[in-house]
């Protein structure tokens, strides 16, 4: 078992270092809101990723298999909100308001942290893949349900150390001084990440509905 988790975790890692929504989204608030919001994003994607341990456990991964449309739609849904998230971006930048494009013009609280993170990774198709291929690795190395489970707080032990590390280095004096300077090309920047990777989300909806 220990040998299945090690080789699963190093490919999660991987993916988890890699620029996406979870890493955009930590980068974002940190840099607009501060350290403290940004750890709290991350936790509400530690939570997640426990979600999705607990769903590939009960079978989510085969249903997918089995059920295409279900992906399809989540590539709609994570689209739509990456591409709110891309809206929110430019609007603060014609409003002449610094926020982040995380959040609302008003600071985040801590449970609206929380739960931009958890909403994050849990509309995020690239998790929905992820999880999907590792219940299928961890499975084929013949661990049980259980112990599929328990790959969970591995990986969100990961996502935390990772995602908390980018919290903190976009969260530093010199970042968030750069923001302050540089704030409507750093919005726009973001802006524009969020909206390409919404809109090549929605692209590959409707090629899975065309074929």
């Amino acid at each position: 078992m220990l040998e299945a988790f090690l080789a699963a975790w190093i490919g999660v890692a991987l993916a988890q270092a890699s620029p996406g929504p979870n890493m955009m989204a930590v980068a974002s608030v940190a840099l607009g809101q501060g350290r403290k919001p940004a750890l709290l994003l991350v936790t509400g994607i530690g939570t997640g990723t426990l979600v999705w341990a607990a769903a590939v456990s009960l079978g989510l991964g085969a249903l997918f298999a089995a059920f295409p449309l279900l992906l399809t739609l989540l590539k709609f849904a994570g689209g739509l909100y990456l591409l709110l998230i891309a809206y929110r971006a430019l609007r603060a930048i014609l409003a002449g308001t610094t926020s982040t494009v995380t959040a609302s013009r008003t600071p985040l609280s801590d449970l609206g942290a929380w739960r931009r993170g958890f909403f994050v990774v849990m509309t995020n198709p690239k998790a929905a893949l992820m999880w999907s291929a590792v219940a299928t690795f961890l499975f084929g190395a013949g661990l049980d349900s259980a112990q599929v489970l328990a790959f969970g707080p591995v990986v969100a032990i990961s996502a935390i150390t990772i995602y908390g590390a980018y919290g903190l280095l976009f969260s530093t004096g010199i970042a968030m001084r750069a923001y302050t300077r540089f704030w409507r090309a750093i919005e726009a920047a973001f802006g524009l990440a969020f909206g390409a990777l919404g809109a090549t989300l929605l692209v590959w909806g409707m090629r899975d509905l065309r074929s």
